[in-house]
């Protein structure tokens, strides 16, 4: 009896998780460059149950011997195993701002044994002055002309130092050069993951490596990606089959608890009436 709730009560620890992590895709529908997080569900491993018992041979020591006869598999529940975001492009959406940059992946090798895709991204310094890696080209310029994100980290150039401008009028072009007044001022630094799933995701669309940086994009002879000025990479997450997800997850929910519930009843009658002296 006791079995089952917890049985029941994984459930729903489960789908409590799955909700928050659609709940923060859902928040996120409309950040530029934000993946959308995946989970999987798996079951807790079954336990085969045997029944352990005796058998006496009629001899003059009475021999006895073991036997195991088996009851059968027993689960013992389900837990949220992990969540990986999905590296899928975005569509693009025109801003007009010349300091919005979109990275467009046009031919990346896939690894045939996981079916994952290669991808380039940004590089940007972190604030403890490590590289992270995002999608999201929502740049501007600080009170110092250097180029940053929304939230005011340094966009690195392809030698991996931080991009100074004089202002915002500038051009880039489909290599990542910068032109300001007809002059090269850099060229934004891209880095390329030949398996995304190894970054780490830090929140704010920021990612990073546990050891290492990834390599630069423009070394890659086997790609081709491009930047294009005046458009954002929207957010894969996708609002209508976020929110079926969120309600069929509250349903999950909700069926657990209906268990947990009965349960609880059947608890309360074995101690309470059944054996009942009258």
């Amino acid at each position: 009896m006791f079995r089952g709730f917890y049985t029941a009560a994984s459930g729903m620890i489960a789908q409590q998780r799955r909700t928050e992590m659609l709940t923060n895709n859902m928040s996120n529908a409309n950040t530029p460059g934000y993946k959308a997080d995946r989970s999987s569900l798996r079951a807790f491993p079954e336990m085969l149950l045997q029944r352990m018992d005796q058998t006496s041979i009629p001899v003059k020591k009475k021999l006895n011997l073991p036997f195991h006869s088996q009851v059968g598999a027993l689960n013992t529940g389900v837990y949220m195993q992990e969540t990986m975001p999905n590296f899928v492009q975005g569509d693009l959406r025109e801003t007009g701002l010349k300091t919005d940059v979109a990275l467009v992946d046009v031919d990346m090798p896939m690894n045939e044994e996981t079916g994952q895709t290669a991808m380039t991204f940004y590089r940007i310094q972190g604030q403890d002055g490590q590289e992270r890696y995002t999608r999201n080209g929502n740049f501007t310029l600080d009170a110092d002309g250097y180029l940053t994100t929304a939230s005011g980290l340094y966009v690195l150039n392809a030698q991996g130092n931080r991009i100074q401008l004089n202002s915002g009028d500038v051009a880039i072009d489909e290599n990542g050069q910068i032109l300001q007044d007809g002059q090269p001022a850099g060229q934004i630094g891209i880095g390329y993951a030949e398996n995304p799933n190894l970054l780490i995701k830090e929140g704010d669309g920021l990612y990073r490596l546990e050891n290492g940086e990834l390599p630069s994009a423009y070394a890659q002879g086997n790609i081709q990606f491009r930047l294009q000025q005046g458009f954002l990479e929207r957010s894969n997450a996708d609002a209508g089959r976020t929110m079926t997800d969120m309600l069929s997850a509250y349903r999950s929910f909700e069926a657990n608890q209906k268990v947990l519930t009965a349960y609880d009843r059947s608890m309360e009658k074995a101690a309470n009436e059944i054996g009942r002296v009258n």
